[in-house]
């Protein structure tokens, strides 16, 4: 989990080519304050059309959007969370819900399924039957969550992707967005303190962080989103920024 929580902190201003504005139109706009659209409809892995208001349940709510056919990131940040979950000391659903939605309208019933059961397989606390929620819908109620919680997408005909940012979005039990944990690697205490800034109601900014979810193949001639480097230049950068960090310290203390 260490290799992984290092993507974390890693914003992509490395090696970006001269299109990379547009990549930044992908971030998240922090939209705290604002109100879910709890009336618009999604399917669950039970095959239940409802309103999202009967997910999120009175409970304050850990949203993840992404898609489950993705081939790069979204697996991870479900792993990433379920990980800072399982050491967080947060019982679901009397303390959160866990709601996971595909961005794809295309997506099936079947494909959520799927990935609800392989999470489950790997993380299975008590509660998780009734507080974890693996959603499909159509275009017009994926449109409407995601200009409330201000998350962008862009479907990229030639790779066959989405392109879109990576982070976890956490609403008030009223399904008012309270704040965001932004980007992949996250720690235990980050997302209890989310949650409970949640259910209290509050409102929090987040550190913008830019991460994106996608693959270029080099063979196109365009940036690739290669993680084992980025992993690679993570650690890197993240021996350095500690190893400053702990020579000013000591500096500052032999001063």
């Amino acid at each position: 989990m260490i290799g992984r929580a290092i993507l974390a902190a890693l914003v992509l201003t490395v090696s970006m080519p001269a299109w990379a504005g547009t990549m930044r139109d992908l971030a998240f706009t922090q939209r705290q304050g604002a109100s879910l659209p709890l009336d618009a409809r999604f399917t669950d892995t039970a095959g239940r059309n409802l309103p999202l208001g009967a997910f999120v349940g009175g409970h304050p709510a850990i949203l993840s959007i992404g898609y489950y056919a993705c081939p790069n990131l979204c697996a991870l940040e479900r792993e990433d969370l379920l990980h800072a979950l399982d050491g967080s000391g947060l019982k679901t659903p009397d303390d959160y819900t866990l709601i996971v939605v595909s961005i794809d309208p295309a997506e099936t019933v079947a494909l959520a399924r799927q990935a609800r059961e392989d999470d489950l397989g790997r993380h299975a606390p008590p509660g998780a039957e009734r507080g974890w929620h693996f959603l499909v819908g159509e275009g017009p109620s994926i449109r409407r969550l995601a200009d409330a919680v201000g998350f962008h997408a862009r479907y990229d005909p030639g790779l066959k992707q989405y392109l879109h940012p990576m982070g976890l979005v956490f609403t008030t039990p009223a399904g008012m967005v309270s704040g965001y944990v932004l980007g992949v690697g996250y720690r235990s205490g980050d997302v209890r303190q989310a949650v409970m800034q949640a259910a209290a109601g509050q409102r929090a900014e987040a550190s913008p962080v830019l991460l994106l979810c996608f693959h270029y193949d080099a063979a196109t001639g365009r940036y690739t989103l290669a993680v084992r480097k980025l992993l690679q230049l993570g650690a890197l950068m993240t021996v350095l920024a500690l190893g400053t960090m702990l020579g000013m310290a000591h500096w500052r203390r032999v001063r």
